[in-house]
């Protein structure tokens, strides 16, 4: 049955509709927000996924160019793999909502949220995150929520949801927020160095309205609601659990504290042969085959506790450091002879090498999506190899988590990247993890940052990044106990992961994972304070001991930049007809040249002499021939009558056999020849554009025979 809903949300329309489309789909629910329409659509396998063992929920948000009036590019002009954006819009998507299905459920469930249309006043990623929500609550899949999302920003000092976009082109936040009504189940931010309080008050105005989302969602689910499917419990067989507790809860206590990576792994495997030696010599092969599943599950669920429990009670971490204590750090600069700027962070066996190239303006990415905008001229990316966790596995491409933490570190610099005005270069920075023991994101923040003052990059300021863990008493959520710097073995187990970057001044990045059903703002508080106290430290003690400041000059590989600026009209004539005269310059000398439509023109080279002279080019093409000025001219022709004489830039004039010398002159050839360069006077422009040149007192002598 059709039903439509509706509720007020920033001063605009909010509407969710169902019961029109996908009826074969467990839940499908339309999105309208303003002219923004996203459907979303929701299913689950009627059985679980054998042999896993974990919660197979996938989450697409698919961009659909037609949403924007546009034809997609290429040679079948169909949408092809996910942008960049979209990916990062699953992952906002899938945050907030996966902690809250059963965690005992293995049934698949698909999540695709499609863009049909786009009102660049109201944001598709806020309306796919609502209707997410909304569908999985209005299904019979089992999901403890309802949701709600926002995004929030700063115009002039003041907090604005869902800005617009002539909001958002001002902003100095982008912040989207996700939560349940009681609690913030998702942070991930930019911002330009926004102070502590500032961030949180920000927080705490979009929960407010998260909030009357929830209602809204939850009043829709008790009048059209499914009553939630039966499924196959997946919870750890309890005898097996507690046999194994009993027996090896003491051993495992002691092995999972090994402060290196490789011992402790060691020791886990180690562990994991002899439970399942135990079953087999107590109760059989085929019993112990039987129960392996369970076995495995069993161990991790003890690892867990045991952490926890070290963590909680008694305020010890695996590798025996303080809960506010940072692993040991390092870094180097410079590490690359013919890169433009190179540096390696490491904290503990966390190992990342950032590496910084910079480019011409028209080298920066051009972006193909549903937003306003199309170009990036900052580019962050980020690899993690397999062997950096010691794997042995092929290389396929970056996946979603790469391209999610070269998205943070992106955001974290993005403030502290000079304009094109002052520095008009594409930077592109990679991260390479080399080695990985949690918290490479924040490292590439960290080594991204020193690598683009080792290229000499006039950042505003240097950021860095860190991450803190909690470990929290489940029926009290103002128990806890919070980690800074938290390890992997940590991150597996802890039940946040609260990811700060940000200079001194401020924060420049958020992003937030939980694994709980949401934080409340005394954690999100002490969460601010912990990460300022420590990327301040990592600043002063680490990074700036090792470079203070961006180098004054450039590596002697980037190539420099002349900059000049012509009249936007005469840009045609520079470029010529189909490129012809620009091309002419480039081979002439072998310079790389940039024109922007304002007029603006940028030649790189390594040469100063080749800038000079393109410069010099360009300048004669440019330039306005005027009487009573005074050029430098070259003899291209002698006739009877006189000489015709280049002067730059297509400027031909005539020297008239009169005007060579104070002298008279029999003939031209008795004076001059082709090639002869000298100064010359401009004395008359007719109304065909046809120049009078005049050497004349000029003070130049004659060439003598």
């Amino acid at each position: 049955m059709f039903k439509t809903y509706s509720m007020e949300l920033a001063g605009r329309t909010l509407t969710i509709e169902t019961g029109k489309m996908a009826e074969l789909a467990n839940a499908n629910v339309l999105v309208r927000y303003g002219d923004t329409v996203v459907m979303v659509n929701v299913t689950a396998s009627k059985e679980p996924r054998e042999g896993i063992d974990f919660f197979p929920l996938s989450v697409d948000y698919e961009e659909k160019l037609y949403s924007v009036g546009k034809i997609p590019g290429g040679f079948t002009r169909r949408e092809g793999k996910p942008s960049d954006k979209a990916i990062l819009t699953s992952r906002v998507i899938d945050r907030p909502i996966r902690p809250l299905f059963p965690k005992d459920f293995r049934n698949d469930v698909c999540v695709v949220a499609t863009v049909l249309s786009v009102d660049p006043d109201n944001s598709p990623e806020i309306c796919a995150m609502i209707g997410s929500s909304a569908a999985l609550s209005i299904s019979d899949i089992p999901f403890g929520g309802p949701t709600g999302s926002v995004s929030v920003g700063l115009v002039d000092g003041e907090i604005v949801i869902n800005p617009t976009v002539g909001q958002r082109a001002k902003t100095d936040l982008t912040l989207t927020v996700a939560g349940t009504k009681e609690k913030i189940a998702m942070i991930e931010a930019g911002a330009n160095e926004i102070p502590n309080s500032l961030m949180l008050e920000a927080i705490k105005k979009g929960h407010e309205e998260i909030k009357r989302i929830c209602d809204f969602i939850s009043e829709i689910k008790a009048e059209i609601g499914k009553p939630k499917m039966e499924y196959k419990s997946f919870e750890v067989d309890h005898d097996v659990y507690e046999e194994i507790e009993s027996n090896f809860e003491e051993r495992m206590y002691q092995d999972v504290q090994a402060q290196d990576k490789e011992v402790r792994d060691a020791n886990m495997d180690k562990l994991a042969e002899d439970v399942n030696n135990y079953f087999v010599e107590k109760y059989g092969e085929e019993k112990a085959e039987e129960v392996k599943q369970d076995v495995a599950d069993s161990l991790y669920k003890l690892e867990k506790k045991c952490v926890r429990k070290m963590i909680f009670e008694e305020h010890k971490r695996p590798d025996g450091r303080a809960i506010d204590e940072i692993r040991p750090l390092s870094c180097e600069v410079g590490l690359l002879p013919r890169t433009h700027g190179s540096a390696m962070f490491t904290r503990g066996q966390t190992q990342v090498l950032s590496v910084a190239t910079l480019g011409m303006v028209n080298e920066e990415q051009k972006l193909d999506g549903l937003d306003e905008e199309d170009h990036k001229r900052y580019i962050h990316q980020y690899n993690f190899p397999s062997y950096s966790v010691g794997e042995a596995r092929p290389s396929r491409g970056p996946g979603r988590r790469e391209i999610g933490h070269g998205a943070l570190a992106e955001r974290a610099l993005v403030p502290v990247i000079p304009s094109e005005e002052e520095f008009p270069y594409t930077i592109r920075v990679v991260s390479e993890v080399l080695s990985s023991n949690g918290s490479t994101s924040q490292a590439s923040i960290c080594g991204s940052t020193l690598a683009l003052m080792d290229a000499g990059v006039p950042i505003k300021n240097p950021v860095a990044g860190i991450s803190t863990g909690m470990v929290s008493n489940p029926d009290d959520p103002d128990d806890y106990v919070m980690l800074t710097d938290i390890q992997g073995l940590e991150d597996f187990f802890v039940v946040m992961d609260f990811i700060v970057g940000g200079t001194k001044n401020g924060i420049t990045a958020i992003q937030v994972d939980i694994k709980v059903d949401g934080l409340t703002y005394k954690v999100i508080e002490e969460a601010f304070e912990r990460t300022e106290k420590a990327r301040k430290y990592i600043l002063d003690e680490i990074m700036l001991k090792q470079i203070a400041e961006p180098r004054k000059e450039l590596s002697k590989y980037a190539p420099k930049i002349t900059t000049m600026t012509i009249d936007p009209e005469k840009i045609k004539d520079v470029i010529g007809k189909g490129g012809e005269t620009i091309n002419k310059i480039i081979d002439e000398t072998g310079v790389k040249i940039d024109i922007e439509e304002d007029g603006r023109v940028f030649i790189y080279t390594e040469n100063s002499e080749k800038a000079k002279k393109a410069q010099k080019i360009i300048e004669d093409i440019t330039r306005e021939i005027e009487v009573g000025e005074i050029y430098e001219g070259t003899v291209t022709k002698i006739m009877p009558f006189g000489a015709f004489m280049d002067l730059g830039g297509g400027k031909e004039g005539l020297l008239h056999i009169s005007k060579i010398s104070d002298k008279r002159v029999e003939k031209v050839e008795d004076v001059l020849k082709e090639g002869d360069t000298f100064l010359v006077k401009v004395i008359d422009i007719d109304n065909q554009g046809k120049i009078s040149l005049s050497k004349k007192g000029l003070g130049i002598e004659e060439t003598e025979e």
